[in-house]
């Protein structure tokens, strides 16, 4: 019997030399992917930190443009629209909240809107405006009998206490006396130019030409305490004369060195409900004296609405300020809020297309005309139209 032996087969391993070729390999290779994870959490990080930055600059500008357009609305013509003017604090008063249902003359409607944040502050109530010595208001504007629902509202930049830097700024507003609210922070004053800019309408070669407020000569405040009275006039009322509001800051990451980011911003805000002028008295209620058709636009896809100005449009007492158009479902049994408003134009004959339809609905309109007490005429009420 014949036994076969089997070769012992190559059982060598890697050499210290290897391993230590194939450690520095690894290494440089972990060494590079480390450094590639490390650049993009940084870049990341910075992203997050610019769209934040951003973010939280045109947080401030909207917020500011959104409110200062109001300036003026809804206020009574002894009620200033514009308080006070300087280059870090402004003060205007407009109709800018309500709470109640119903109120079309307030910009927003909010129902939970707190106590004292809906109507003017009497004379009783003043307060010292923010960061500066006048004192506001001066008197409580009232109109037959009623307080006005304008209220006040104010910002301004103040330094930051809260931040290790020393020329970093916060952004306040405040509505009449309530508790201020921070706006925005890491905010910076662009060099050179101040927070707040104004713009005033002058007569230059004739003609009405917007032109810049020198700043030496801010601020400006409304010193008479009712708007449009005999002694409301010349210099006293040169901040009547104000169209138009340009803000300006630079805002900043938070952060300091090379971590740094700023970015300056800027915006030119008009003013567009300042300088109109309000009816000054209102007497009886709005007669209307004229009925609502409602019938259905196939062409359109709406209903076409139509009525004749009222009688208190173009005579009687010539105090109507809107048409007041309400909607309702042939199944509701009263009228809700209004659906809309529309301004008096002259016009004999108005119209409207509501084509915010349900098909397979049934609509009934109603109508009424509204004065600045405000008072409202008898609701007239359209037959019922049929959505096809």
């Amino acid at each position: 019997m014949t036994t076969m032996r089997r070769r012992p087969t190559d059982e060598r391993g890697l050499t210290l030399i290897e391993m230590l070729v194939a450690l520095v390999v690894f290494s440089a290779v972990l060494a590079g992917a480390l450094a590639f994870l490390r650049a993009q959490g940084r870049s990341f990080s910075l992203g997050s930190q610019r769209v934040a930055m951003l973010q939280n600059g045109r947080f401030a500008i909207d917020l500011l443009e959104k409110d200062l357009r109001t300036a003026g609305a809804g206020a009574p013509d002894i009620q200033p629209p514009l308080i006070y003017l300087g280059a870090s604090v402004l003060a205007f008063n407009a109709n800018y909240l309500t709470n109640t249902p119903g109120d079309v003359f307030a910009v927003y409607y909010n129902p939970d809107a707190v106590t004292g944040s809906t109507a003017a502050m009497t004379k009783a109530e003043r307060i010292t405006l923010p960061m500066t010595s006048f004192a506001y208001p001066d008197t409580s504007y009232v109109e037959a009998g009623i307080n006005s629902n304008a209220e006040t509202i104010t910002f301004w930049f103040v330094d930051d206490s809260g931040t290790a830097r020393t020329d970093d700024f916060v952004l306040y507003r405040q509505i009449n006396n309530l508790t201020p609210e921070l706006v925005s922070r890491n905010l910076l004053q662009t060099p050179g130019v101040p927070f707040f800019r104004y713009h005033r309408i002058a007569m230059v070669a004739g003609n009405p030409t917007l032109t810049q407020v020198v700043n030496a000569s801010l601020p400006w405040q409304h010193t008479v305490p009712v708007h449009l009275a005999l002694a409301d006039t010349g210099a006293v009322s040169r901040i009547d004369s104000v169209r138009a509001v340009q803000v300006s800051f630079t805002v900043t990451n938070g952060l300091t060195g090379t971590a740094e980011r700023q970015r300056a911003l800027s915006r030119f805000m008009r003013l567009p409900n300042v300088g109109l002028a309000n009816k000054k008295t209102c007497g009886d209620e709005p007669i209307l004296g004229v009925g609502l058709t409602a019938t259905w636009n196939p062409v359109a896809g709406g209903v076409d609405l139509a009525w004749n100005a009222a009688v208190d449009e173009t005579g009687g007492e010539k105090d109507v300020q809107r048409y007041v158009i309400w909607r309702r479902l042939n199944t509701e049994l009263a009228f809700g809020d209004p659906h809309l408003s529309i301004p008096p134009a002259g016009q004999p004959v108005y119209g409207y297309t509501d084509t915010d339809v349900v098909s397979g609905s049934a609509y009934i309109y109603g109508l009424a005309a509204q004065d600045c007490t405000p008072l409202t005429s008898t609701r007239v009420e359209s037959f019922q139209v049929n959505i096809p």
